[in-house]
This record gives structure tokens, C-alpha cells and sequence, in this order.
């Protein structure tokens, strides 16, 4: 059998800290593997955190010593022969988890060390921004397993590296250091580790102090501009900015800059 979490010892802990909601995989003795029962509690957790009108940004982490070695193997080892079955619900939770992430308006920063690999290196990619400790290596593990990416892997690497790159990157699979995932633009920020966990509040802060519905929109903008034309995005831009004119945050914006002191946001969310 494999592990399972007992009542007392969620799988995912959900916090917040002001505005910022904080979720953590909880299985730090398996390197946080992506269990089906942890992928159904981080949707949750997400949805939860995407509903609470007082978190403006979240933070995705995971306890001990990695941030997510991969998905759970063990659930496969168990009975081989019901292996599409397993893979059949674990992906398509997994799937869920990262639909929910991509579709909030709120920013997700991952907080990422030790192994990111397999499952836990699509999660870190669909986080909008992330930070590493310096000890944090990334392996995309798949091929090595016999099977492609799942969780998103090929659509954020494709679009983060290019596809000669993306390929290079799934197909030989090599582990790649922080700093190296630093320069591939793979991560936002490396810090040494034992400032991972401030360096990440520090980044969801700064966000949380910011204008809400305007980063919800700039995400949504961003991720279109992958697929839109120029002129659908010059349409949704116009459309955002004549939306946003009409706020309390762009009259603060205004205000703030004539007045030569920071903004102080506080709007709804998008």
C-alpha cells in the first residue's frame, strides 16, 4: 500500500498571513510526491484561496527538503496492470490543479528547493512566478519512466525555452541547478536557501500591496499573448486600460503619482 495521510497530517496546509494565503504539500518524508489524495486536497486549497476575497496572492511551497520530487509512483507499482486507471485519475487531478492555477486572477509564486522534478517541475512552471534556493535542481523525469509530461509540462517549457530547447530539456533529461534554471529564465529569482522562505513572502507582499484587479487582468493579458494576434491583444490591452480608468486604484494610481508618494491599493480582485 501506499502511503496514506492520516486525518491529523493533511496532505496540503493551507495558512494566511494577511493577504497572502500560503499552501504547502505536506508529505515532506516522501519529498512531497503527488499523491492522488494530496493533488485532490491542493485543488481544494486552491480553489479556497482563489475564493477568499481577503488573499490578493498566493505562495506554493513544500515542506522539508524538496519542493516536489515527481508524482507517486508507488500507486502505480501497486498493480501494474491498472495502471491507465491510476494514471486516468492522478493526471486528471493534477490537470485540475494546474486549470485552477492558470484561471485565478491572483498570482501563485512558487517557492521552490531541493528536487523539482517530474510532476514537481510542471507545478513550479504553472506557478506565474517563482523563486529557488540555491540547492533546488530541475529534472523533467519523464522519459526515464517511459511516458511524456503531464501537469503542463510541454506547453510552459515550449513557451519559457522555445521548442529546440524544451525538447533538449525532456528528451535528455538532464538535471539542471539553479543557477542555470536562473539563466534559462526557468525561475525569477535563486536565493541562498535559508532565505527561500522570507524571499517568497518578501515577493507576495510586495504583490499584496499592489493594484489587485490590475494584476489579475496583466495575468490574463500575459498568458493570451501566447496565442493571440497583435490585434486581439491591442483590443483586450484598450479594453483593460478604459476598465481600469474607471477604479478607486487607477484614481489612487494618479493621485499618488502628482503627489509624489508610494499608491496605497486596496480594490476588489478582477
Amino acid at each position: 500500500m501506499s502511503e496514506q495521510q492520516s486525518p491529523a497530517e493533511p496532505a496540503v496546509i493551507l495558512a494566511r498571513e494577511v493577504s497572502v494565503a500560503v499552501i504547502s504539500m505536506n508529505r515532506a518524508s516522501r519529498l512531497n510526491v503527488l499523491s492522488r489524495d494530496l493533488l485532490a486536497q491542493l485543488n481544494d486549497a486552491l480553489v479556497a484561496a482563489s475564493e477568499d476575497p481577503s488573499v490578493r496572492v498566493i505562495v506554493l511551497k513544500g515542506l522539508g527538503r524538496s519542493f516536489c520530487a515527481g508524482g507517486d509512483l508507488a500507486e502505480f507499482r501497486e498493480d501494474l496492470r491498472q495502471a491507465p486507471a491510476v494514471a486516468e485519475q492522478m493526471v486528471g487531478r493534477f490537470h485540475q490543479c494546474i486549470r485552477t492555477m492558470r484561471g485565478m486572477p491572483k498570482p501563485v509564486i512558487g517557492c521552490l528547493q531541493g528536487a523539482v522534478a517530474g510532476g514537481g517541475f510542471s507545478l513550479a512552471m504553472a506557478c506565474d512566478l517563482s523563486i529557488a534556493a540555491d540547492n533546488a535542481s530541475f529534472l523533467s523525469a519523464y522519459t526515464r519512466l517511459g511516458t511524456n509530461p503531464d501537469g503542463g509540462g510541454t506547453f510552459t517549457l515550449t513557451r519559457l525555452l522555445g521548442a529546440r530547447r524544451a525538447l533538449e530539456v525532456i528528451m535528455l533529461d538532464d538535471s539542471i541547478p539553479a543557477a542555470r534554471a536562473l539563466e534559462l529564465g526557468l525561475v525569477n529569482r535563486v536565493v541562498p536557501s535559508d532565505e527561500l522562505a522570507a524571499s517568497a513572502m518578501e515577493m507576495a507582499q510586495r504583490l499584496a500591496r499592489g493594484p489587485a484587479a490590475t494584476l489579475g487582468v496583466v495575468k490574463r493579458l500575459v498568458y493570451a499573448a501566447q496565442t493571440s494576434s497583435l490585434d486581439e491583444q491591442l483590443d483586450a490591452e484598450k479594453a483593460g486600460f478604459v476598465r481600469a480608468s474607471s477604479t478607486a486604484d487607477f484614481q489612487e494610481g494618479i493621485t499618488s503619482f502628482f503627489e509624489k508618494r508610494q499608491p496605497r491599493f486596496g480594490s476588489a480582485q478582477a
